[in-house]
């Protein structure tokens, strides 16, 4: 029986990828996709997810809706030198006038959440990997409609290991961290996927070479020229030598649990100002209640993970 699901994303190259692993995966059925402000603003966000439709060309057309256009609080901060200006990092979708493969939502991303939370109780699983900003949102308007989410899974944090964006942070908590304290005290079902699991699969010059050049169809044309890869220089934009799959990983994570290992920890975020502002760490109680903890995931079948994602490129 297929999982429904929504995904809730701030498109990005990784949720580009992402997108496409959960469309051609047979596990899977997406049932909306809303965008929220952080890779880059939420109106690039919302055109990149109908670029990313065209791309696919799904079969049953989700839902699309737009969401938050900043944090809850502050400023919002964006990852163009990772993602460039667009998100998608100029890579060529060829979009026809009038072709449409999504169905747009006429209310607010946390409005459509809770709407189809309600409308399937228990049976809806949310994919974040973006801020949590919605999520916060949908929480704040209708918390009793985001406990009919049977789980929420977060690509986000970085429990014991560095951040990507400082020291201590990883990218999605550090543009929202109030949203995400809010969302891991919510009692919510939250696995979590963080660094610790999403830097042990990457795609490598040898991959790209090996594996994604010779498929030649506009999926693995895309992944070559989002990813900004090289051919000749053998490197990813910025002369990176590997391209992460952070949210690839989280939709893994919902089409097959056992790839990854989890513990069951209580997580705390960091909201002050300072060094250490989007920290996610884990504190000790007396007596913490279970309800307030998190399933981290730590460890990472990646070589299995790695094939099924690229036996997905292909639709």
């Amino acid at each position: 029986m297929k999982k429904k699901i929504i995904i809730d994303c701030d498109v990005g190259v990784d949720d580009a990828l992402a997108l496409i692993l959960a469309f051609h995966s047979p596990e899977l059925e997406v049932e909306a996709i809303t965008g929220v402000n952080g890779n880059v603003p939420v109106d690039k966000v919302f055109i990149n997810i109908q670029k990313v439709l065209t791309l696919i060309q799904p079969q049953q057309r989700p839902i699309i809706a737009k969401g938050a256009d900043q944090p809850l609080r502050g400023e919002p901060r964006y990852s163009h030198s990772v993602h460039g200006e667009d998100g998608l990092g100029q890579a060529k979708i060829n979009q026809r006038e009038g072709e449409g493969w999504w169905q747009i939502f006429p209310g607010r991303a946390d409005e459509l959440i809770t709407k189809m939370a309600r409308q399937y109780p228990g049976e809806i699983t949310l994919i974040a990997v973006g801020p949590l900003t919605n999520l916060a949102l949908g929480l704040q308007k209708d918390p009793q409609g985001m406990r009919q989410l049977k789980e929420v899974v977060v690509m986000g944090g970085a429990v014991r290991v560095p951040g990507n964006v400082t020291p201590y942070a990883e990218f999605n908590i550090y543009v929202d961290p109030l949203a995400a304290k809010m969302v891991f005290e919510s009692g919510l079902p939250i696995t979590l996927v963080p660094l610790d699991v999403t830097h042990q699969v990457f795609l490598s010059p040898r991959v790209i070479e090996g594996r994604v050049k010779p498929l030649r169809h506009p999926f693995s044309q895309f992944v070559i020229e989002a990813t900004g890869y090289n051919s000749k220089e053998r490197h990813f934009r910025a002369g990176a030598q590997a391209f992460h799959l952070h949210d690839p990983l989280a939709v893994g994570a919902v089409i097959d649990p056992n790839l990854v290992r989890q513990e069951r920890l209580p997580i705390a975020v960091e909201t002050q100002e300072g060094e250490r502002y989007g920290q996610t760490k884990e504190y000790s109680g007396n007596r913490v209640s279970d309800d307030r903890k998190l399933d981290i995931c730590l460890g990472l079948k990646s070589e299995k993970f790695l094939e099924l994602f690229l036996s997905r490129l292909r639709p």
